[in-house]
């Protein structure tokens, strides 16, 4: 392989250093003379960047403190009344009144429901939903009345006339039989003989006294149910949750045997176990064509399983399309073209494939050497988790500060249309007589403060850290990994020279000196990736604008700021071995590590992109094969002893659960042997520049790495001439 260094266009290549050991710094000595400047321990490196992170947290976490005083998740979760009163929470009147009941479901269809979220018609709680049919008009002259004064306003006296009782929406004009959903009554809808009926009626009575099809009060009811459609497959979702979470975890903990094991193997076998891996990947793409061509020919000829995906439109009951040969033939064509994209990468790379393997083994004896290094992907895991607990707490408490905030409805003109109003005063204020058929209730959570203005901009900052401190805690574990596996690489004499525990050596030098660097890099993504979330909040604000040039702009921006993205992660990732390494600054890090690639970038294009696809290949191989056995347990194809899969609204709920976690899973035991992988080349094109090979600069890399890397390179006639001398 040719040496790719070119002196004065991508930087200097390093010199002969005979004091540098990489991270290994001084051991064992006591006393420092001016002769070991080089081994003096390294210095805390952008300070500046590490009290403003230090800063930032204080400040995050006073957002916190008032966003947690302020808000009330409850306005997210319970409905709520026309007077901003929760349905069915303890401590409240309504505490023994869990549903709300709306006067007139028909006007949930009214467009001021998307401008408000909220319908314009009077609203209550109450202890049940109505289960008959009847009028006001009717009841008030019946028994019935004291079933119907429930549905009526808290305190009702029926001292009004009619007019007055439904103008002022003492009483809805009509109830309907209803049923709960999400804590609101809705419509008992049902067909019978092809009618729509509601209950046994097919006609209801407004409020004039005039009798109307059931149909207009269906579109309304459909209508309004829409906006819940989302809830209610969410609560079934959550319902095959509760149902079928002891066999994900079962599912997720075979993932991560089988990660532990994979990697256990690959330590002591892996050149074996990477073609082990390849053959089983092809076999499991193999065996998922043949799965689809079969389950695509028993369709054949079965009535309806030949309509199209485009004709059947979105089914949230995604089983639907599973009868559909369609479907299947889809899925047999993608994972066909994977097949053979697979098949021609391992043909054209297999001479790279060889060296990638004796970079794996390399990896495999250093993470022999930090076994613990295994584990750090679940302390990595745990930090990340305390991040999004705290901003989605955060986002749920500013989003629930703002207080009740009362409107002006009115289905008539009305000058007020829209105002503010106290609920309390408004009957006998000047609103009333101007808007007489007005009604002032609860519009929506508001404020006019300082604090309420606000509320966006401490949203956007939360946001914001929550990126800042996410990108910090992975920074936090690659430079950790990268200290740890530069030790291993480093010690002339493998393990004699390393330190005794190199991991919490590692860990310990990058939150003692290199806060700052790692707060550096990860505020600069940080910055990035908030600016593609504004391009993307900016870019749905567009879509109802219809501006083709803007929309052009806006796709043309989202690419650049999503390259830009991609780039400065890997660039932070090979700063933060150099950080590691050297402990040096974040900019000098990333300039030296930007150089020393550019001067080896053959063999960063041939060996780490390699490397990678064989790593993608592992996690492929523990996915799809988790995902089978979790496929035919939950479609009740197999059995596991005695048990099998609990019934499910949606079988695919508890798949994809697996499959997601199984390749998360087997990403964080992976990402370990790919920090180690880079961290090893990068250290490998630095021993290059270093030294020659002779006895004395040796190499550091092992005599194995030294046989494949250098073979028929300049660096190989290099060394044969000085040991020929």
């Amino acid at each position: 392989m040719e040496d790719d260094r070119k002196d004065g266009v991508y930087g200097t290549p390093q010199k002969y250093d005979p004091t540098f050991k990489g991270p290994i710094y001084n051991r064992g000595v006591s006393k420092v003379t001016c002769t070991d400047a080089a081994l003096l321990p390294r210095g805390c490196t952008d300070v500046i960047c590490c009290v403003l992170l230090f800063l930032a947290i204080v400040g995050y976490v006073a957002v916190g403190i008032i966003a947690w005083t302020h808000g009330d998740p409850r306005k997210v979760i319970y409905p709520t009344d026309s007077r901003g009163e929760f349905c069915g929470q303890k401590g409240t009147k309504n505490a023994n009144k869990p549903f709300l009941f709306y006067f007139n479901i028909v006007k949930c269809a009214s467009p001021l429901v998307l401008l408000e979220f909220q319908c314009p018609t009077p609203q209550i709680c109450v202890k049940q939903c109505p289960d008959r049919y009847l009028t006001f008009l009717k009841a008030r002259t019946s028994p019935d009345f004291d079933y119907y004064k429930q549905f009526c306003v808290p305190g009702f006296q029926n001292n009004k006339g009619l007019a007055e009782v439904l103008r002022d929406g003492d009483c809805p004009a009509v109830i309907t039989p209803s049923k709960p959903l999400a804590q609101r009554c809705f419509p008992a809808i049902h067909a019978n003989k092809g009618v729509l009926m509601v209950g046994n009626e097919t006609t209801y009575e407004d409020g004039n006294g005039t009798r109307k099809n059931i149909t207009e009060l269906v579109e309304g009811a459909k209508k309004a149910n829409m906006v819940l459609e989302a809830r209610q497959l969410a609560m079934q979702i959550f319902e095959d949750y509760t149902v079928s979470w002891y066999w994900i975890v079962i599912g997720l903990v075979i993932a991560m045997v089988l990660s532990l094991l994979f990697i256990i193997l690959l330590r002591f076998l892996a050149g074996i176990m990477v073609w082990v891996m390849i053959v089983m990947v092809i076999l499991v793409l193999g065996y998922g064509i043949f799965h689809c061509y079969m389950e695509y020919s028993r369709l054949r000829g079965e009535a309806g399983s030949d309509i199209s995906l485009v004709d059947l439109g979105f089914q949230t009951d995604l089983r639907v399309y599973l009868h559909l040969r369609q479907t299947w033939m889809a899925f047999m064509i993608i994972l066909s073209i994977l097949e053979v994209v697979i098949i021609l990468l391992l043909i054209f790379l297999r001479k790279r494939i060889l060296i990638a393997i004796a970079l794996i083994k390399e990896a495999s004896r250093a993470v022999g050497h930090v076994m613990c290094s295994m584990l750090y992907p679940l302390v990595t895991f745990f930090l990340l988790c305390l991040c999004i607990a705290y901003w989605a707490s955060t986002a749920v408490f500013l989003s629930t500060s703002n207080v009740a905030v009362y409107k002006i409805f009115d289905d008539t003109s009305c000058p007020l249309l829209g105002q503010t109003c106290n609920p309390e005063t408004f009957p006998s204020a000047n609103e009333s007589r101007l808007c007489p058929n007005g009604h002032c209730q609860f519009a929506f959570y508001g404020g006019e403060s300082a604090y309420h203005r606000a509320l966006l901009g401490l949203q956007f900052f939360n946001a914001f850290m929550f990126f800042w401190l996410s990108n910090f805690v992975l920074a936090l574990g690659q430079v950790t990994l990268a200290g740890a596996f530069a030790s291993y690489y480093w010690a002339l004499r493998k393990p004699e020279d390393m330190p005794a525990f190199p991991l919490f050596s590692a860990f310990g030098r990058a939150l003692r000196y290199h806060t700052g660097s790692l707060a550096f890099g990860s505020l600069i993504l940080a910055v990035v990736q908030i600016i593609r979330v504004t391009l993307e909040y900016l870019d749905q604000r567009l879509k109802a604008a219809h501006n083709k040039f803007a929309r052009f702009v806006m796709v043309c921006l989202k690419c650049c700021f999503w390259c830009l993205e991609k780039f400065i992660k890997f660039l932070n990732r090979n700063a933060y071995i150099m950080i590691a390494i050297y402990g040096t600054n974040f900019c000098t890090s990333a300039r030296n590590a930007f150089f020393l690639l550019m001067r080896n970038i053959i063999r960063v294009a041939v060996l780490d992109k390699v490397t990678d696809f064989l790593f993608l290949l592992g996690k492929l191989l523990i996915v799809g094969s988790v995902g089978i056995l979790a496929f035919f347990f939950f479609t009740h194809r197999i059995r596991i002893v005695q048990d099998t899969a609990p019934p499910l609204n949606y079988y695919w709920v508890p798949i994809l659960t697996v499959i997601i976690g199984s390749y998360m899973i087997a990403h964080g035991f992976f990402s370990v042997y790919g920090m180690c992988v880079d961290t090893l080349f990068l250290c490998f094109c630095e021993d290059l520049e270093r030294n020659d090979g002779s006895q004395e600069r040796p190499y550091f890399m092992s005599p194995e790495m030294r046989d494949i890397f250098l073979k028929g390179s300049p660096q190989e006639g290099k060394q044969e001439e000085v040991e020929e001398e």
